[in-house]
């Protein structure tokens, strides 16, 4: 299996429901790192995974609606805690429409699978896989 991993960042504010949460039930911040990883079996007729430009672009247009956002105000996390699991399978089913749009290229079109991970800190971070 071959792949491809892009980097960005988030910046969002959010709180948490549930005494599990302690202190992080209060508005808090969070800076994010994010890796999208593009994986395929075989590579396209131009020996790519996916063009790095376009992977790229399109994982900073997914962040940008999140990012100096307070997540507690956006409709599409109305009554969901916005942990750092359910934000990376937020930004990677975000991602898989973007391939199915084609915004990725044609060549996109013949990937199996997508991961994206959010790193927390240097100690802490979760991921979400999915296949496409």
């Amino acid at each position: 299996m071959y792949s491809i991993t892009v980097r960005d960042h988030m910046m969002i504010a959010h709180s948490f429901r549930g005494e599990v949460f302690g202190p992080a039930q209060r508005l808090h911040g969070a800076t994010f790192v994010v890796d999208a990883s593009f994986r395929r079996r075989e590579l396209d007729a131009d020996g790519l995974v996916v063009d790095i430009g376009a992977a790229t672009q399109e994982l900073n247009g997914v962040l940008a609606d999140l990012n100096y956002r307070n997540l507690d105000d956006e409709p599409a996390f109305a009554g969901i805690n916005t942990s750092t699991e359910m934000l990376a399978r937020y930004v990677a089913d975000r991602l898989a429409e973007k391939i199915e749009a084609g915004a990725l290229g044609e060549g996109a079109r013949g990937l199996d699978g997508l991961s994206v991970t959010l790193h927390e800190s240097h100690v802490a971070w979760a991921s979400y896989e999915r296949e496409l």
